[in-house]
């Protein structure tokens, strides 16, 4: 018998590798993003709500969204996501799947905070070598673009870019390949899991601020 778990998605790289290397022993019943209320964007990713949607549609999963505010407090986040859970709690859904790497102030946080839901998080990726994890991603099929940078860590030009071999060797060498530092963000478009590729279009950078952020439509 397989435990059914939720997936936090972000629709970038590390969250469709933790549903690809999920351990058999797990079975993905959803998808959980956050949009924020303001923008119909994902937070952080900058990503269109649809985007997302077609995303969930060609992996075959339902999408759940969590609506945010583009700037909430902790107690405001973690108020929406306990409403969020409690339905999936009552069902009998206990564990949520993270694409985090090695972040352990991250991971305690999250622990934390599931533990008061009386929930559990599941990392299949954790500890493993960013730069084998990124030619892994690569090298199986997967597609991913850039969809946003922070400017602060990284050239704004690499927004928008495939996320492929010649990205990888043009990254600055304290850069992290699968920026678990957040150096940038992906969005996922094709690969083994997917039904079909998403046709998506990389548009126009857009944000004068810390952030610079490819406009991706489909």
């Amino acid at each position: 018998m397989t435990t059914p778990v939720l997936v936090s998605w972000s629709g970038g790289k590390d969250s469709l590798m933790a549903l690809w290397a999920l351990p058999e022993q797990y079975r993905p019943a959803a998808l959980v993003t956050h949009i924020q209320t303001e923008t119909g964007r994902t937070s952080v990713h900058g990503v269109r709500r649809e985007l997302v949607e077609a995303q969930a549609a060609a992996l075959g999963l339902p999408l759940h969204t969590v609506e945010l505010p583009s700037m909430p407090s902790n107690a405001d986040y973690e108020a929406r996501m306990e409403a969020a859970y409690a339905p999936f709690r009552a069902q009998g859904i206990k564990h949520i799947v993270y694409g985090d790497l090695f972040l352990e102030d991250i991971r305690a946080y999250r622990e934390q905070h599931l533990a008061r839901m009386g929930m559990e998080g599941v990392y299949p990726l954790w500890g493993q070598s960013t730069r084998t994890l990124a030619y892994k991603f690569i090298g199986a099929g997967f597609r991913a673009v850039i969809a946003c940078v922070d400017t602060t860590q990284l050239d704004a030009a690499f927004v928008g870019r495939e996320f492929d071999a010649a990205l990888l060797r043009d990254l600055p060498p304290d850069a992290d390949p699968c920026a678990e530092n957040g150096e940038f963000h992906t969005f996922a478009y094709a690969g083994p899991l997917f039904s079909a590729p998403l046709p998506v279009k990389v548009g126009a950078a857009f944000g004068d601020g810390r952030f610079r952020f490819a406009e991706l439509t489909l």
